[in-house]
């Protein structure tokens, strides 16, 4: 029997109660896949993170993220709110500034970003793999169905649903209005037909919005019969599907908000760079909140 310390954070907010829940298990390296994945169960968040050292000595830890039914290679909020965790609790070198370090993922070795100011960390920013864009028609038709809409409510801004991957292939949606976007309701088994083997999400968005967010968006998950609060992943993907289509220049902040529908307000900030190859480069930031904390008997 052993006991392992884990924490529960609010990610992509500085409110508790708000944005995206996660747990994160520590000193997990002598966890086997099974048991990482039943512990991922008992905690039935959307992810749970395991902190382990890493394999690749340019990396500072080997992050490995699990929903409730599988491993992931890399998603958004499992990510900012380890690497927030890990910056309060003095895994990172603290300085005021910004500190750069590596982590191992299952997408690769990747940079991370800790913004600390007066002692206090402000914000963690991570860089997901370059974006990859996906041809081929979509069955708007079908994927109206799957979300319960109108064929006609889906498209606008001359935008078209898109598959897009920034470390895991997902499905960008436009939606023309906020009032479209509020009456989304996943049909997991008609969308999970439509994303599977191709992605597992499908991030619904729209560009009609006030106030300081630039994006509106919704995330469904039908493989885990979810909707998500916040979905770094997703964001860094749609941020470069909005780039790549000319809505937005490269470097601009890019602000989301999610989870309004669910009483979970979430807020991300998107930059996309461009590389001498010409590759959109998503880097997704935010904050976070600890608001549990414990031991695991496994």
């Amino acid at each position: 029997m052993k006991r392992l310390r884990f924490f529960q954070l609010d990610v992509f907010t500085d409110k508790p109660l708000t944005g995206n829940p996660l747990a994160v298990v520590l000193d997990a390296d002598d966890l086997h896949q099974e048991q990482m994945q039943a512990i991922a169960r008992e905690m039935n968040l959307s992810e749970t993170t395991f902190v382990q050292k890493p394999r690749d000595r340019r990396a500072l830890c080997r992050v490995r993220i699990f929903t409730t039914v599988q491993e992931l290679p890399l998603a958004g909020h499992p990510v900012i709110g380890t690497w927030w965790l890990l910056a309060e609790l003095g895994v990172v070198p603290r300085m005021e500034g910004v500190t750069h370090v590596m982590q191992e993922t299952g997408a690769g070795v990747l940079p991370v970003e800790i913004i600390e100011r007066e002692g206090k960390v402000q914000r963690v920013v991570m860089e997901q793999t370059p974006a990859k864009f996906f041809p081929g028609r979509i069955n708007v038709e079908r994927l109206a169905s799957a979300l319960g809409i109108s064929k006609s409510a889906i498209g606008g801004n001359g935008l078209v649903p898109q598959f897009v991957s920034t470390g895991l292939k997902q499905l960008m949606v436009p939606v023309k209005t906020r009032a479209a976007l509020r009456k989304v309701r996943m049909f997991p088994h008609k969308l999970l037909a439509l994303l599977w083997p191709k992605g597992i999400v499908a991030y619904v968005f729209t560009l009609d919005i006030r106030g300081w967010a630039d994006v509106r968006a919704r995330s469904f998950a039908p493989s885990e019969l979810i909707e998500d609060p916040a979905t770094g992943s997703a964001a860094g993907a749609l941020g470069s599907y909005l780039v790549e289509h000319g809505v937005f220049a490269p470097e601009r902040t890019i602000h989301i908000e999610q989870g309004m529908e669910m009483g979970r307000p979430s807020r991300i900030e998107v930059v996309i760079l461009r590389n001498q190859k010409g590759q959109l480069i998503p880097r997704v930031g935010g904050s976070a909140v600890r608001v549990l904390e414990g031991t695991i008997t496994v």
